[in-house]
């Protein structure tokens, strides 16, 4: 992350990364396919975090609870290092193929989370409108905890914007009645 920082993104090298973590390049391929999955490595960890806590949720609970206890468990896993997070994402900001990279982890974790909706019954177009909703809370409120003070708690904040999500749909949940 210090090269990305000190150098950018571009003009870091595998090269680079390999000789400040002391190993060979070829190494570095043996546990990176590139440099940019350096970026990403652990998204199995937020992955695993988040279908064991719709997994514990009860089967009875609404879509919307499952997918606030996949925020929470994201919040867990993610939420550790606001030095390193707010540098990655400024990382990531800065360059077109990360930005790129991390819309599919995005759009991989919402499939995700979708799947595990419809295993627990709910229908697909819910399912998906839940995970889909749960991805942008993500979004926002992982950019406003990296934008803000270091000591700001990403649980609460995610679960804020959760809660903001529902106002504003409240407010155009009808738009037939206009």
């Amino acid at each position: 992350m210090r090269l990305y920082v000190e150098r950018g993104y571009d003009q870091t090298t595998v090269a680079d990364i390999a000789n400040e973590a002391g190993l060979t390049a070829r190494t570095f391929f043996r546990h990176f396919a590139d440099k940019r999955e350096v970026l990403f490595a652990g998204s199995e960890f937020l992955r695993d975090a988040m279908v064991k806590a719709v997994a514990d949720v009860p089967s009875s609970a609404d879509p919307m609870r499952a997918v606030a206890a996949a925020l929470d468990a994201t919040a867990a896993v993610l939420g550790r290092d606001h030095r390193h997070s707010s540098q990655r994402q400024a990382v990531i900001a800065s360059n077109a193929e990360l930005r790129e990279r991390e819309l599919i982890k995005m759009a991989n974790l919402a499939a995700l989370l979708a799947g595990e909706l419809r295993e627990r019954g709910v229908p697909g177009r819910d399912a998906s409108l839940a995970a889909e909703s749960g991805a942008v809370v993500l979004r926002v409120a992982f950019e406003q905890w990296v934008d803000g003070p270091p000591t700001g708690d990403l649980r609460q904040i995610m679960r804020d914007t959760l809660a903001r999500l529902s106002v504003v749909t409240k407010s155009s949940a009808n738009p037939q009645d206009d």
